[in-house]
């Protein structure tokens, strides 16, 4: 999430990583150095000072999603400014926001919608709450988008902070997916929905209930890139 964002094979965007969620004194001393990191391993990205989080971009050839949370975290830029100042930095003129699940303090995309092709997206399906599901399906009928679902069972308890049950935070690298698993019933049907949307390509599976516990399953704790 604190890394900077592939906008081409050789052009990186470093955001400027102040999450608010990490803004208690006992967070603060994880939020990470990327300037060092950048220096450490020879890249020279281009620097912005609108805070954004890798997490909250999904991002194809020529689009992007985010979470309109991003609005919350920039209120000294106004919306249309804010906006236009993006869509340079990502090089892209179809920008979309989704809404944000409000359950969800990190509010980042990645959590909700990623590209399959630059037409269609996969989902979390949002059993529990009609009223977002309905919104955040408008909202990806307004960027002209279609969308597969899947299983979406987060822990119902207010008091965990746990990223459990969110299947859409797989990781891909070239063409193979690392789909996490929960020990639950949802895992099967996960699994089958994935190996047809990604039919030919390995579909492999990782136990990921501990690694939840921290918030972020395992495209959070990865930096993906074209090299």
């Amino acid at each position: 999430d604190y890394m900077p964002v592939q906008i081409s094979k050789d052009k990186f965007v470093q955001f400027a990583y102040n999450p608010d969620y990490l803004q208690l004194k006992k967070y603060q001393k994880t939020i990470s150095d990327v300037d060092s990191i950048c220096t450490a391993i020879n890249l020279k990205p281009v620097k912005s000072t609108i805070l954004v989080d890798g997490g909250n971009v999904s991002k194809t050839t020529d689009k992007v999603i985010m979470c309109d949370k991003v609005f919350r975290e920039n209120k000294h830029i106004s919306e249309r400014k804010l906006i236009s100042q993006l869509e340079e930095f990502f090089q892209v003129d179809k920008l979309y926001f989704v809404p944000w699940e409000t359950n969800d303090f990190i509010g980042h995309a990645d959590g909700m919608v990623r590209f399959i092709d630059n037409d269609t997206v996969l989902v979390n399906d949002y059993p529990e709450d009609r009223r977002f599901q309905t919104s955040f399906r408008m909202s990806l009928h307004n960027a002209g988008l279609n969308w597969i679902e899947l299983p979406y069972n987060p822990p119902n308890d207010p008091t965990r902070v746990s990223a459990e049950g969110l299947y859409l935070n797989y990781l891909q690298i070239n063409r193979t997916i690392i789909m996490p698993t929960f020990q639950c019933k949802y895992d099967e049907k996960a699994l089958k929905i994935l190996e047809q949307v990604f039919k030919g390509q390995t579909i492999m599976t990782v136990d990921s209930n501990e690694l939840a516990e921290e918030g972020g399953i395992l495209n959070c704790i990865t930096w993906n890139i074209i090299a």
